[in-house]
């Protein structure tokens, strides 16, 4: 079986908040706290229908959180288990991204990361993103980026 991304369900909260934990753990040491999506409700991200897996035969292998705004599709979280980083999944699940906000009609992805973060925020800006505002939000300092769509791709 091929790996896919599919809608999160209930019984994958479990999986996909080990998932998240293990993706972020490195960064507590660089950033000096647990950046925000180690503290986020997977199972009321889930409930909401905002989590997508990509899963492999053998297990979840990445998790992407998509919350639909006004004005733009938000990339709330995108997690890699550790053991499947430096495959493309990350940049599958962006690309994945894309396609739903243009989908659903939005014009432009928003994401943000911690300021510290300088490997994300190199990555969002070879992705085309671009920092629109730096904000500290929830005791973190975050670096907003966007990314306008053109919203007749495929």
């Amino acid at each position: 079986m091929p790996d896919l991304i599919r809608k999160a369900t209930p019984s994958d909260t479990a999986a996909v908040t080990a998932l998240v934990l293990a993706a972020y753990a490195p960064w507590v040491p660089i950033i000096g706290v647990e950046p925000g999506p180690m503290h986020d409700d997977y199972a009321a991200a889930i409930a909401a229908g905002q989590v997508e897996v990509l899963e492999r035969p053998d297990g979840i292998d990445a998790v992407l959180v998509l919350i639909p705004q006004s004005d733009a599709m938000l990339l709330d979280n995108i997690a890699v288990a550790p053991a499947a980083q430096g495959r493309g999944l990350g940049q599958r699940l962006m690309a994945w991204a894309e396609d739903a906000a243009r989908a659903a009609g939005l014009p432009r992805m928003r994401l943000y990361t911690h300021e510290k973060m300088a490997s994300n925020i190199a990555l969002y800006t070879r992705a085309d993103y671009v920092e629109t505002a730096r904000v500290t939000e929830r005791g973190l300092n975050r670096v907003y980026m966007e990314k306008p769509l053109d919203l007749r791709e495929p």
